[in-house]
């Protein structure tokens, strides 16, 4: 027995208890920090690179991780525990509880279901076409309710409608031979068939089937008929084959297309994903005389037109990598095949089965579509908001979390059928169910809203108020300044692709929380504009394009999709950058407009903030 099988059974006892060892060892190891430097900035620091190594290696779950911060903080005489505990729900929560009771209630209605056939409906099911269709949904859907939630949706349909066009394309492939076949005569047939059978008895020579296919392609006209038939079958083969490898190529596209389209569409929106909201709390926390800066409406002004470029490309490069650029082909601008309708029946009759609008889905929509508005006009930037006519005398009473948290309310509050006589149905134990019951109870909502990633966005904002009070974001900004003599968007470049990469192996929220109390420490050393590093930053943490494991809407994609680790790696690789760069676009074109990225903000100087 070798030395390798002597030690592999430890080895691997060792790698299944992994996790143990480092919850034990990794706050030991690095104990050394704030033993060996006095003060309170080391102290942070110990917990911040704590937290960072437990978040990577997740070998406690993410909001548990978010949560030390209530332990280290008082222990380590870097601040009260009140003052921590109060980090862990902000304005910033209360917008993102708000955005996910609706994105609950229209999952719960089917309303996002209703929305999604229709669209396709709209679009056909031709190749390109369908890919663009699958993306606009994705990405719309996903600016309101979860990433994970609108590929787990939108996954099952596009296999449903994919499986459709491949039975089809196959039943026509059939009919098309047996037309091929039905052509030739019935009677030179037979007697080609006698002399064949003759032949065949006077030689008593067998050829073997290869020998039978070789000969058929050679004297194909002049035998008979079986040897025709067999050409006939080496073709259908041929063609089974090559169906079977462009829908293969398909079902990849369409399962990348569809989580792709997922992350890009989250970051459109300020509820979207949960790193656009962390970025709105530490720039409140951070710097508290902002002045709204980052708002629903001046997030969606940058966000919405960077989302629709990504998509576009997205769109292109997915296209050339499954479905080439025979344009003609793949849109077609021709009749409808049979097919064509055979796969279109089966989306029709997938929105027929939701049937007529419901009551409930009516008052969803509606209350959905006044909440964007209210957003929308709260405070524009061009012109003063409702919100500040009415409400905002002296001060910003009302945010965007304000708004969220009244709509949602009223789905506690607005019953979901019309009232009437003679009950509304039967519940589960069969009793006569006689007031209607609301839009939403809270059992719905207990079970699916992720109270962890509250928890999440908690943490972070108590690890960048310990940097702010140790003064360990003071010497990180003074360590920081010599990247003074780096043009500024070198810079947002290089932290992008950085941001992006760490993404790849750690969740976008803990990437987030980790990286943009950094960049606002840097930002105000070198005194350039915190958003031009910190808005770009976010938005490609949320480009976690690679890897299966780098994103849940991924891992699904992966396992829906016939995927290989490979095929993830070549496409999303290529989108890392389209992403990147972008977004650089983006932030030194209409970005630096909007957010007057060319002068260093009066908020922005901590040592004299503007009230």
């Amino acid at each position: 027995m070798g030395f390798v099988e002597i030690i592999k059974p430890y080895l691997m006892w060792f790698f299944h208890h992994r996790n143990y060892f480092i919850i034990v060892l990794t706050p030991i190891v690095l104990l050394s920090l704030p033993l060996s430097v006095p003060g309170p900035e080391a102290k942070c620091g110990y917990a911040i690179i704590l937290m960072a190594l437990y978040w990577c290696t997740e070998c406690i779950p993410l909001a548990v991780t978010a949560l030390l911060p209530v332990i280290l903080f008082p222990m380590m005489g870097i601040m009260e525990a009140g003052d921590v505990s109060i980090q862990y729900l902000k304005d910033s929560n209360m917008l993102f509880i708000g955005g996910l009771l609706v994105a609950i209630a229209v999952e719960h209605w089917n309303l996002h279901k209703r929305i999604a056939l229709r669209v396709l409906l709209l679009v056909g099911v031709r190749p390109s076409l369908l890919m663009i269709g699958f993306m606009t949904v994705s990405a719309f859907l996903s600016m309101w309710i979860s990433n994970t939630a609108t590929t787990a949706m939108m996954l099952p349909i596009a296999h449903a409608v994919l499986m459709q066009l491949r039975a089809t394309e196959a039943r026509a492939d059939a009919r098309d031979a047996q037309t091929a076949a039905g052509e030739v005569d019935p009677q030179i047939t037979s007697k080609e068939n006698e002399a064949f059978e003759l032949e065949e008895k006077e030689t008593g020579e067998v050829e073997a089937e290869e020998d039978r296919k070789q000969t058929a392609v050679k004297v194909e006209l002049k035998d008979n008929v079986y040897e025709i038939k067999t050409s006939l079958d080496v073709a259908q083969e041929a063609r089974r084959k090559a169906m079977e490898a462009k829908y293969d190529r398909l079902t990849k596209g369409m399962s990348l297309c569809v989580c792709y389209s997922a992350s890009i569409g989250g970051t459109a929106t300020l509820t979207g994903t949960t790193p656009n909201i962390i970025l709105k709390g530490q720039i409140d926390e951070l710097f508290p005389g902002n002045g709204d800066v980052i708002n629903f409406a001046s997030w969606f002004g940058f966000a919405f037109p960077n989302m629709v470029l990504m998509l576009v490309l997205t769109w292109v490069w997915l296209q050339f990598m499954f479905l080439g650029f025979n344009l003609k082909q793949t849109f077609g601008c021709g009749v409808k095949s049979e097919r064509d309708k055979e796969a279109y029946a089966v989306m029709r009759q997938e929105y027929r089965k939701l049937g007529g609008m419901k009551f409930a889905e009516i008052m969803v929509l509606i209350i959905f579509v006044l909440l964007v508005l209210l957003w929308f006009t709260r405070e524009p930037g061009f012109i003063d908001g409702w919100a500040t006519v009415l409400f905002n005398k002296g001060g910003p009473y009302v945010s965007d979390g304000t708004v969220a948290i009244l709509m949602s309310t009223l789905f506690f509050v607005i019953p979901s059928q019309l009232f009437k006589g003679g009950g509304y149905g039967y519940d589960e134990k069969g009793k006569l169910i006689k007031a209607p019951p609301a839009l939403l109870n809270w059992e719905v909502v207990h079970e699916r809203m992720p109270w962890n990633i509250i928890l999440l966005l908690g943490g972070g904002f108590a690890l960048a108020a310990g940097s702010e009070k140790s003064g360990l974001s003071l010497w990180l900004g003074e360590s920081l300044t010599p990247l003074q003599k780096i043009p500024p968007y070198a810079i947002s470049l290089l932290l992008c692709l950085l941001v992006a990469t760490f993404t790849e192996c750690s969740s976008n929220t803990a990437t987030t929380t980790l990286f943009l109390p950094i960049l606002a420490s840097m930002a105000m050393a070198i005194k350039i504009h915190p958003l031009y590093v910190m808005l770009p930053c976010t938005i490609a943490a949320s480009l976690a394009f690679m890897l299966p494991v780098a994103t849940p809407p991924n891992a699904i994609a992966f396992s829906f999709g016939n995927l290989k680790v490979f095929d993830m790696v070549k496409a999303g690789a290529i989108l890392n950058v389209i992403g990147i760069l972008t977004i650089n676009l983006g932030i030194n074109t209409w970005g630096y407009a909007m957010f007057d990225m060319g002068r260093f903000p009066a908020w922005a100087n901590i040592s004299n903030p503007t009230p």
